[in-house]
């Protein structure tokens, strides 16, 4: 199976996970020139930036492991844009969570990471 079919089976998977919990998915696979992010959705209040990680096992390390840095980063000026490009408020409550899905077991990292 190709890695974008496989990224997008496991984004739904995630975001059906989300919703049983009682997120309101607002977008997917949101594209901007700063980066992407696999899930846009709402909760208590919080706009919440969801990044998802596939590992079939734990050779290559946890699936969240893979959120480094870096990425964190780019997810943030993501994030950034498109709460501008949305017109979302300077003061609204943002945060980011990991959904780690790693064979059938799946790990849902509410705010994950700051910058």
């Amino acid at each position: 199976m190709n890695r974008r079919r496989t990224g997008t089976e496991y984004e739904e998977l995630a975001a059906e996970r989300l919703k049983a919990l009682g997120y309101e998915i607002l977008e997917r696979n949101v594209y901007c020139r700063q980066g992407e992010i696999d899930i846009v959705a709402e909760k208590d209040g919080f706009v919440i930036f969801v990044e998802v990680k596939y590992r079939r096992t734990k050779r290559c390390g946890a699936p969240e492991e893979a959120v480094d840095r870096r990425k964190q980063a780019r997810l943030k000026k993501a994030a950034e844009y498109y709460l501008y490009s949305r017109r979302f408020a300077a003061d609204t409550p943002c945060r980011f969570d990991v959904v780690s899905i790693e064979g059938k077991e799946i790990r849902i990292w509410e705010d994950a990471f700051w910058i």
